[in-house]
């Protein structure tokens, strides 16, 4: 294989429009903008949410409560989940990672109660539901806040 014979996949490149070039292309004249109005001017538009001077949808309904945008969610995870680990292990959010019982890198677990636990084992998280604690520790094992 040689570079001039190297070429991109079938279907992944495609001929940009070419807007203003004469009637037989379909976007001559107006280029596709139809007849005057404001989308048909250069720099024309409105901005997202806008319906015309109606009261947009966003303001229309009411608000509730208060949402953080800086807010670091907690991945849950229950305690049927942690029977994959042995007798005696320390688990933590990175060894539940290592492990695959979670899918991302997250800003902190709390363990839920669902299930039963068979094994002694001592698990580092940000949360406990009552029942997880109970559950973890009726096993024999800890639950440690960090």
């Amino acid at each position: 294989m040689f570079m001039n014979e190297l070429s991109p996949a079938e279907g992944s490149t495609h001929v940009a429009k070419r807007k203003g070039r004469g009637v037989g292309t379909g976007n001559g004249k107006t280029g596709g903008r139809g007849h005057k109005g404001q989308k048909a001017r250069s720099g024309g538009g409105v901005r997202i949410g806008f319906e015309g001077g109606q009261m947009p949808l966003a303001r229309r309904i009411p608000k509730r409560g208060f949402n953080n945008i800086f807010a670091k969610p907690l991945e849950s995870v229950n305690v049927s989940a942690l029977n994959v680990f042995e007798d005696g292990d320390v688990v933590d959010a990175n060894v539940l990672l290592a492990e695959g019982v979670l899918s991302k890198c997250v800003y902190g677990v709390k363990i839920l109660g669902n299930g039963e636990l068979t094994k002694k084992l001592t698990v580092k998280a940000n949360a406990f539901s009552a029942a997880a604690r109970e559950k973890i520790e009726a096993a024999g094992g800890k639950a440690e806040v960090v």
